[in-house]
């Protein structure tokens, strides 16, 4: 149950990820959703998805190495 929801916890991201980087190609090519005023709107709402989905995404891998100590924090003092 617990693998099932950190699977939905990591496809919701991805899924805003790939819509965003749709949005750039989309307004790269000319194809205007009417919903944005202008083509460079639409850019940028597809490069704030993209960069929101992907933070998440690393933040959760970060956060996972850590807890299972694969990662030093790094604000961590070496003992000596």
């Amino acid at each position: 149950m617990i693998r099932i929801f950190a699977v939905l916890v990591l496809f919701i991201p991805g899924v805003i990820s790939a819509f965003g980087i749709k949005l750039m190609r989309d307004s790269l090519f000319d194809e205007f959703y009417p919903i944005f005023v202008h083509v460079g709107i639409q850019f940028t709402v597809g490069l704030i998805l993209f960069l929101i989905g992907l933070g998440f995404i690393g933040g959760f891998i970060v956060h996972r190495d850590r807890k299972r100590q694969l990662v030093k924090k790094k604000n961590q003092k070496k003992h000596k």
